[in-house]
């Protein structure tokens, strides 16, 4: 579970990190801080300082009694490549989640004043940093600065004036969270930032016009940190959205993880892998159910790759076996459940069935790079689809079959393309891309019925989708249909990754989708 840091015993770490700084954690000299007297008067912070040019001085204080800390400061803003506010702060390593209720006082001179909480690089005013920022009119953000003297960028919350917010990190990733009207956080923003440990990681407030001071309550502060070393597991949901309703239902959950859901033919059941084996779970579970195993035979350690064909008769798997210890690519009758192995060199890994069961679209590594291929569904040749130098992956077929969907970080981050089922042709030139956002996107599977393409999007800057973190699920209009503008839509946000969705998880009707979100237990 995560340690939440006691103010008293940080008051007596505190005083002897000042007189030895065994971890090396000293403030430079050009950034003197204001290091109290009594700590108990900063509670579970170190220290508190101007940062940037205040021409009045802020002030920071702890009422133990009433379990607030009071932020005065001035400054022009938090923003551009500098920044100037009052900062209580203290230095940490690793993962953490910061959580404070926020209420500003009085009504304030300026609208855009600020109460933040923040991770900083240093005390510098152009340093790199990541924030969660309540206004004085109710906008909450978060704001960030990628490098030091680097202008701040934003992300704005759908959530206004919330009384609860929150900061987490988890390694690049930082995320913002909010209460909503009935309370309860939710994620609402997300950016990727690179900062070095330690950071600065504490409660500021900027008055956003350097001639007066504003003051902000943060009340029920909880610092919440990461034990070093310990490791970190997971409780996985696996749900159904239904499009419709836009409601979320939980089928089944464990402590433990669970992946890639995919829908039988029939609709009646998901197919998930867990611990290398594959299992079947009922559709209309209401999460009382036991997962009932797939027997394939000795040997078998499947990964998140499986599929059934169009009707239902044919499911191909990816695994690695005692005889290829390199993830192979398998097919076998449903009825008579005798796999068979189709590709002879690894690794590769099954992503869609052609619409007509004849063939599928695989990932492979060949010559040091992945792409992808097409194989027949009895075994025999790889026909080439791709040869980019880029990591090419997820390829399923649209409806029809005309086109392969896949995600490629070929253009410099990770988006979605689509091709001729046929291939991408000399120098992949009939490659066409399909999204072009900040957001790194993988995965992408076209509905049954030819009018959705959904896919998995993680933050700006993930390099790959191998870790977990807050994620959104994402659709928009087929290609070529006449579903929409072609415009991007958030269906859901929340922490997941690797395993969330690998191949196809629509229900044959095109209504709903299966995924699996996770929970982190420490």
């Amino acid at each position: 579970m995560p340690r939440i840091l006691n103010p008293t015993l940080f008051t007596m770490f505190a005083a002897a990190l000042a007189a030895a700084d065994p971890l090396g954690l000293a403030l430079p000299g050009n950034q003197a801080a204001s290091i109290d007297g009594n700590r108990a008067d900063l509670g579970m912070f170190a220290a508190h300082q101007d940062i940037g040019e205040c021409p009045k001085a802020g002030a920071s204080a702890f009422d133990a009694s009433r379990g607030e800390y009071r932020i005065t400061g001035g400054g022009a803003n938090i923003w551009f490549a500098t920044d100037a506010f009052q900062f209580s702060s203290k230095l940490i390593r690793g993962d953490f989640t910061l959580t404070a209720d926020v209420r500003f006082e009085g009504a304030g001179t300026v609208a855009h004043r600020k109460a933040v909480l923040m991770a900083r690089q240093s005390l510098e005013a152009n340093a790199a940093y990541a924030d969660v920022a309540l206004h004085g009119d109710g906008l909450t953000s978060l704001q960030y600065r990628p490098g030091a003297g680097a202008n701040t960028s934003e992300v704005r919350a759908d959530i206004k004036a919330p009384q609860r917010i929150r900061l987490e990190r988890r390694g690049a990733v930082f995320t913002a969270y909010a209460s909503g009207a009935e309370g309860r956080l939710q994620p609402v923003a997300v950016a990727v930032v690179q900062l070095s440990d330690p950071v600065y990681v504490g409660l500021g407030v900027s008055s956003h016009d350097a001639q007066v001071l504003e003051t902000a309550v943060f009340s029920h502060v909880t610092l919440e940190q990461a034990t070093p070393g310990a490791t970190v597991k997971y409780r996985s949901h696996i749900s159904i959205f239904d499009l419709s309703a836009k409601t979320t239902k939980v089928v089944y959950s464990a402590d433990a993880i669970w992946e890639a859901p995919n829908w039988s033919a029939d609709g009646k059941f998901l197919l998930v892998n867990s611990g290398g084996a594959l299992y079947r779970i009922p559709v209309e579970s209401n999460g009382a159910v036991t997962p009932e195993k797939i027997e394939l035979g000795e040997g078998y350690r499947c990964n998140n790759d499986h599929g059934f064909t169009v009707d239902g008769k044919t499911l191909a798997f990816s695994a690695s076996v005692p005889s290829s210890r390199s993830s192979q690519v398998f097919a076998m009758d449903w009825a008579e459940r005798k796999p068979q192995q189709l590709t002879t060199v690894g690794p590769s890994y099954f992503h869609g069935w052609a619409p007509d069961g004849k063939s599928m679209a695989i990932v492979a590594q060949r010559d040091g790079n992945f792409d992808l291929f097409r194989i027949p569904a009895g075994g025999g040749p790889e026909h080439r689809l791709t040869t980019s130098p880029g990591y090419d992956d997820g390829p399923d077929y649209s409806p029809d079959g005309n086109w392969v969907y896949f995600n490629s970080n070929r253009s410099g981050s990770w988006d979605i393309w689509r091709m001729p089922a046929t291939g991408a042709g000399p120098k992949d030139q009939f490659a066409e891309q399909v999204t072009s956002d900040d957001w790194e996107d993988w995965f992408p599977h076209p509905s049954p019925d030819g009018r959705w393409l959904l896919f998995l999007s993680f933050p700006p800057g993930t390099d790959n989708h191998n870790g977990k973190t807050n994620i959104e699920m994402r659709i928009m209009p087929l290609p070529g249909t006449k579903a929409g503008s072609g415009t991007v839509t958030t269906v859901t946000r929340f922490f997941g990754g690797q395993g969330t969705i690998n191949v196809n998880s629509w229900s044959p009707d095109s209504k709903r989708f299966a995924f699996v979100r996770y929970e982190e237990l420490r």
